[in-house]
This record gives C-alpha cells, structure tokens and sequence, in this order.
C-alpha cells in the first residue's frame, strides 16, 4: 500500500511539471495575430530558410515574426507576411534582408532607414528594399573561382 500513495504523488508531480512545461510552451509560442501587433509585407527573391514562426529582427533585436511564406505566380518572388509589434515604427526607405545562420538557422533582419515617412500600420504597410538569401556554398565557389585566377593569364 505504501508503494502505491508513493507511485501516485509521483505520478501527480510528474503531471504537474508537465502541464506547467506545456502551459510555458503555449504562451510563448502564440501563433494568433496578438492585440499588439500589425502585419506588414514584403517580397524577396530568395526566402531559403524562412518559414512561418521564423524571427524579425531590428538591431539585433527580436520585433516580429513571419506569418506566411508564399510565391506570388505573376512575379514569381517570395511574399512574405510579417507580424510586427505595435510602437515600431519603421521609415518608408528601411529595408529588409534574409539572414542565414550557419548551423541552418534563419531570421528577417530589418534596418531602419533615415526617411520622414513611416510604413504604414494598418495592415497596408509593405516594405520595399529587400535583400534575398544568400547561397552559401555558390559564394564560396565563386570566390574559389576567383582565387584560382590571380591574374596570371590562366
């Protein structure tokens, strides 16, 4: 009898921490538009490693997160959707670029540009300078390239 109120508090300690970990988990990770942000758009020509959930960065700093990743037919450029925090503000000539990590993580990295105008916030706002990712490996083959011809003729 004693092993089994044992196994039982156990048991109800291991439920506890568990639904304490997943209430965490959820509140953290809110995939719903929040009161607190709008969304605003933008079109790259290469989203390798973006997807839904992937982080919006301004200095450094975490302001949003993509809410869809789509192709648009007619441009044949990736249109992004982001989700951005109420109070930043960003002038119309900021722009956007896709940062890839070099364990594979990827996130938006915006820097504000020096403009009067804002982008507007109410959901029509598009951001207009985009820089796509980079290939890595198409880099470092060109630049092998390079190398391999110094300037001697060959």
């Amino acid at each position: 009898m004693r092993n089994s109120v044992f196994e039982t508090a156990i048991g109800a300690i291991v439920i506890v921490v568990a639904g304490a970990f997943l209430f965490f988990a959820l509140s953290t990770t809110d995939s719903s538009g929040g009161r607190g942000e709008y969304q605003l758009s933008a079109r790259f020509n290469d989203v390798t490693g973006i997807e839904s959930g992937s982080d919006v960065l301004l200095a450094g700093v975490k302001v949003g997160r993509v809410l869809d990743v789509e192709v648009d037919p007619e441009t044949f450029e990736a249109s992004v959707v982001l989700s951005m925090q109420n109070g930043v503000e960003l002038p119309d000539d900021s722009d956007a670029r896709v940062i890839s990590g070099l364990l594979g993580g990827s996130h938006i990295a915006l820097q504000a540009g020096g403009g009067f105008d804002t982008i507007p916030t109410d959901g029509s706002g598009e951001i207009l300078y985009t820089r796509g990712s980079v290939d890595i490996i198409t880099l470092f083959a060109s630049f092998a390239n390079g190398q391999s011809n110094n300037g001697d003729g060959n």
